[in-house]
Parts: C-alpha cells; structure tokens; sequence
C-alpha cells in the first residue's frame, strides 16, 4: 500500500454564475465541490494507474466530510486524521458572461498539540504494511515545520522509502533526513542546492519542459514533459509517475519515462488520460549521466 499524506487539503467550491458584478446580489447556477492538495493529486493518480493507494492527513468539519466523499466517488480510500477546525476552502467563481474566474482562499486550520499527536499515531501505525510514503504541500497553521523530517525518519526507520513534494524550509528539514526522492515545489535552482547539502537519495526538478533528476550517480534528463496544465499539476503528476520505480526498484530511464508521460498526459481537468499517456511513452528522450547507458 503507498500511503500519500496531506497535512492542508483543501475544498474546492465552484460556482458557476450567470454574471458576477461586485457589490450586488449574484445568481449562481451550478456549484460543484472538489477535493485539493498535491498529496490527494498524487493518490488519484496514482490509484488512475491501478495501485494500492490510501490518502492520509487532516481534515475536519464538514469541509473535510466533503474532502473524503469526493475521494471516495473517485474511488481513492482515505484514512485522515480529524481535526476540530474547519479545512481549509476556496471559493471559485466564474462568471458566465466571459469566463473569468475570481477565487477567494481562507487560511489553513489551526492544529492542536493533542491533534499533532494522534497524527503521529495514525501515521506509525499506517507504515506497517507500507510500501511507500508519499509527503506532499503545504503546512497548516500551528504545524512544526520540521515534521516532514519527523515523518522521514519514521518511515526511513521502518524501511519504508520516502517521496517528497515541498517548498521552503519544510522541504529542507525532510530532506536532511534521507527521504529516496525530493521534488521541490518550485522551479530553480533547489534541487542543486539540495543535493550539495546532502541527505536526500535523488532530487527531481522541472526545467522549462524537460525533468532533471540529480542523482548519486550524475544527473539524468527526460524531455519533452509538456501538456495542457499548469505547472503544479506537472509536478505533481510527476511525483506520482516516480512512486512506482521507487516502489519497486526500476531503473532510472524507465522512471523518467512513465513520470514525464504521466505528466504530460494529464488533462485540464486534472485526470491522466491512460490512452495519450501510452501514444507518449515511446516518445520521451532518456540522456544518461557520463558512463552510464539510457536501458
């Protein structure tokens, strides 16, 4: 079983609406509820592909009651924490008239200390019988920013190797404490930076449409990685393209391919389209570190 873990999911509320014109009472005409954040992308399509996948976390209220019912309809199953606070919601507003789309986000939840602590618990017990564990976004309010590497070292410990998506210094503490993969949640240059640091196993970046991943034996490339979406869905698929290989040990060259066919093949919706996924894995181009061969 992967076991993905999203400490800040969100709800996505869409509204559809006739018009919108700020200051008066607006007609909405359709509403529509979504469940966001990187680890619940990751689990979905991960699960697209057939894997045994449970996504975990937080979640509380009846945002959170909408988070799992929308996981469940996709066939996702969920074991998350509950929390006293309210997940987290954005409101998405389009206007009928032309499309344009007005967003209002609300802040993360507070977490308690006694909620860290029957997070901690949950998640012990989720690493016996996990194959991997998937560590993805951003941190809520009142969470230590050191508890990705918290999580690292409890499943490094248990032999369970560990992916990382994160940014800033929730990323730098995971990473120093061996997770197999890192992908920063940004473009740049962190992966470099990361990898002189050490601790980390391999460090995956996305470059314009091509993915590095920097690895102990040099640094390996695959290109094109494109498609309709934006950059975070990219990554993301990413990241659910490189849990397999890691699961289970593939070579360098056939986790570059599945990861950027995965990602390109995902549409705006944000669902992997399995048919274009494999009319572009013969597609991808594999450039080897010096000595090493593409397989």
């Amino acid at each position: 079983m992967i076991v993905t873990v999203t400490l800040n999911p969100t709800l996505r509320v869409e509204y559809d609406a006739e018009r919108v014109v700020p200051g008066e009472s607006n007609r909405v005409r359709r509403v529509g509820y979504a469940a966001g954040g990187r680890g619940l992308a990751v689990a979905r399509y991960l699960h697209t592909f057939g894997h045994d996948v449970v996504a975990a976390g937080l979640a509380g209220g009846s945002a959170g009651e909408l988070i799992k019912a929308e996981l469940a309809r996709a066939g996702v199953p969920t074991q998350f924490t509950p929390i006293a606070a309210e997940s987290r919601r954005v409101l998405a507003i389009a206007d009928g008239r032309d499309g344009q789309l007005t967003s209002f986000s609300e802040p993360s939840p507070y977490i308690t200390t006694e909620e860290l602590g029957r997070l901690a618990v949950d998640y012990l017990a989720m690493l016996d019988g996990a194959t991997a564990v998937v560590l993805c976004g951003s941190l809520p309010d009142g969470m230590p920013e050191e508890i990705y590497g918290s999580f690292v070292s409890y499943a490094t410990g248990a032999g369970v190797p560990v992916i990382l998506e994160a940014g800033g210094s929730a990323l730098r503490y995971g990473a120093a404490r061996g997770p197999a993969l890192v992908m920063p949640d940004a473009d740049g240059r962190d992966g470099e930076v990361l990898t002189q640091a050490g601790g980390s196993g391999s460090v995956v970046v996305l470059a314009a449409d091509t993915v590095r991943a920097l690895t102990p034996a040099g640094e390996w490339q695959a290109a094109p990685v494109v498609g309709p979406v934006d950059r975070e869905t990219v990554r993301d698929a990413l990241v659910a393209g490189f849990v397999p290989g890691i699961t289970l040990g593939w070579t360098w060259p056939d986790m570059l391919r599945h990861a950027a066919a995965l990602a390109g093949s995902v549409l705006p919706s944000g669902e992997a389209d399995l048919t274009a996924y494999e009319a572009l894995l013969g597609g991808i181009t594999v450039t080897a570190p010096a000595g090493a061969g593409t397989g």
